[in-house]
């Protein structure tokens, strides 16, 4: 199992309109073959886990 390209440093928004976050390093590989992805959000600097597929779908933020 190799660790998967995450675009570490970018800042995305939870969807179209949501808040923005960092992108950070994965953090673990779930039973699925997904991984968990740390992110920062940019408003409060909350550090939590997000699935790397749902980083990959989710938009640049402007």
């Amino acid at each position: 199992m190799s660790t998967p390209q995450v675009p570490v440093g970018t800042i995305k928004s939870f969807g179209e309109f949501g808040p923005k976050y960092e992108v950070g390093h994965p953090t673990r590989h779930l039973d699925d073959g997904d991984w968990m992805v740390e992110v920062v959000l940019v408003e409060t600097g909350e550090k939590v886990e997000y699935r790397l597929t749902h980083v990959i779908d989710d938009p640049k933020a402007a």
